[in-house]
């Protein structure tokens, strides 16, 4: 293995850059898979730069072809590569030269349709990630790297395990002496919902009213309500030409869902992020107006029914604020440790900070 070498009590660690999802993939693909939902974010967006899982069947399948490949490894996959497109950034550790590598860190740089997304982290091991000991050197590893690859405007924010992005946006701002904006962007759990846990509901659907895909005749309407939505946030807001273009591309994608009220789109609920087992909830939001009349708890019900038990998802994962008063809609639907609620180890405490004087982009 190219500089792989250790002492039984200091592991060596090292960054390998991927600028393709492909090549992330034949590496970490396998981890991620055992994590499928905590690692929700990572692995769903990489798979919509591979197409579908099917794209995967050529892929090392197990940990132990991953360490085999290793040896074969070119010294240059760890020489930081600057780039502009998409790649992602994967931390090993070694802890002797006989012992297979460990996948400790990910770090991912993508864009989307309206812009890039933040920094994403993310670890396989939230245990270790709470020690200082641990992280710190990881962190400094992984920030060298980016620091290498990317201008720090870049670096607009970065989202992820609540201890990670704290130890990184410290690290990130000493090093680039970009500051940490003083409010968090987004500070939220980690929930989860499955056919154990869903709740049906005791109110029938008023008459006249429907729960159903939304369809490029509700262009407007949903575009609205992305606006709305995306204003909400303070950080990321949109103009409503943008939000058109959202709208259009959630529709077309058969990513979005709506609440009709004979004939008023009230509230909408977006799956963008969908692995073989998990899919994500992101983007409910119901208009003003029509607020405190159940519309989301009826939509969220709904399409959580149907990704566990039409599409077979073992899981059905969202981000909800610390704040938000949404935590009672998703406590009614079956979504865990949420309202107060008794916490199982899956739930996970998750926060976004931000950097003054970053180029903003959306997500």
């Amino acid at each position: 293995m190219p500089g792989l070498t250790a002492s039984p009590n200091s592991p060596r660690l090292f960054v390998m850059q991927h600028n393709s999802a492909d090549d992330f993939f034949s590496f970490a693909y396998p981890v991620l898979r055992r994590h499928e939902a905590s690692s929700n974010i990572i692995l769903a967006h990489a798979l919509k730069r591979v197409g579908s899982e099917t794209a995967l069947s050529g892929h090392f399948l197990s940990q132990d072809e991953v360490s085999a490949r290793f040896p074969s490894v070119a010294s240059d996959a760890f020489a930081p590569q600057p780039t502009s497109g998409a790649f992602w950034l994967t931390v090993w550790s070694v802890s002797s030269s006989s012992s297979a590598p460990s996948l400790d860190l990910i770090l991912a740089s993508i864009d989307w349709t309206l812009g890039e997304y933040p920094i994403f982290l993310w670890t396989p091991d939230r245990t270790s990630a709470s020690s200082t000991h641990w992280l710190e050197p990881r962190i400094h590893a992984l920030t060298d790297h980016l620091n290498a690859i990317v201008p720090p405007e870049r670096v607009f924010s970065v989202f992820g395990l609540t201890t990670l992005v704290k130890k990184f946006s410290q690290v990130w701002s000493q090093m680039t002496g970009f500051a940490i904006e003083p409010e968090p962007f987004y500070a939220a759990l980690f929930s989860y919902c499955t056919s154990e846990t869903l709740r049906g509901g005791d109110t029938p659907l008023p008459e006249g009213h429907r729960l159903r895909k939304a369809a490029m005749a509700d262009l407007e309407p949903v575009a609205r309500l992305c606006k709305e939505f995306a204003d909400d946030s303070i950080y990321f807001p949109l103009t409503i030409e943008r939000a058109r273009i959202e709208a259009r591309e959630l529709i077309a994608k058969g990513l979005l869902w709506v609440y009709d009220a004979d004939g008023d789109i009230t509230t909408i609920c977006a799956v963008t992020r969908n692995s073989h087992r998990v899919s994500a909830i992101t983007k409910v939001y119901t208009t003003p107006r029509w607020r405190r009349r159940g519309c989301a708890e009826f939509l969220v019900r709904d399409v959580t029914a149907q990704l566990l038990l039409d599409f077979r998802k073992d899981m059905v994962v969202l981000y909800v604020g610390h704040e938000n008063s949404a935590q009672r809609v998703y406590d009614r639907v079956g979504f865990a440790g949420l309202c107060g609620k008794p916490k199982p180890d899956a739930i996970e405490d998750s926060l976004e900070l931000g950097f003054v004087g970053a180029d903003r982009g959306h997500w």
